[in-house]
């Protein structure tokens, strides 16, 4: 059974710890992963050069996803992107689906996306297909997913 109460699935302290990403690139160490769900408004990750870029979350337990809210840096930001996950109910070979695409605007500020329904999953990756950078840089200061546990 679901909780009914909507809770950060990467921004909590208390989830965090059962949340693993995955990054296809970091620019150097002091812009690494860890400081996409740190909540510190002063740390972000940035990618190398070069697109599709991506962050792939895997979770300890199910969960149903609802909102990802992410803040860009203007001009570093993933302007279409696509959400996959990987069904619970998935085949006996499990494979990432597409849930839905995203257009993020080229801005600063917070950007929140609902999620359209979908059962439970343990991952979530989120593509970067294209950049406001001309050299596909991804810039991100903040990143969280928001949903339930199933």
């Amino acid at each position: 059974m679901a909780d009914s109460e909507m809770k950060s699935l990467t921004g909590d302290a208390r989830i965090r710890r059962v949340c693993f990403s995955k990054v296809s690139s970091t620019l150097d160490k002091s812009v690494g992963k860890k400081f996409l769900i740190d909540g510190n408004p002063d740390t972000c990750w940035t990618s190398q050069q070069g697109l599709p870029q991506y962050i792939h979350f895997t979770f300890d337990s199910p969960v149903v996803p609802k909102t990802i809210s992410i803040t860009f840096q203007g001009g570093f930001v993933g302007t279409r992107c696509t959400i996959d996950v990987v069904p619970m109910l998935a085949e006996a070979e499990p494979k990432l689906q597409t849930l839905t695409h995203i257009f993020p605007e080229d801005v600063n500020r917070k950007q929140t996306f609902e999620l359209p329904d979908c059962t439970a999953t343990e991952q979530l990756k989120i593509v970067f297909e294209t950049s406001s950078d001309l050299f596909g840089r991804v810039t991100i200061y903040d990143l969280q997913v928001d949903g339930f546990h199933a």
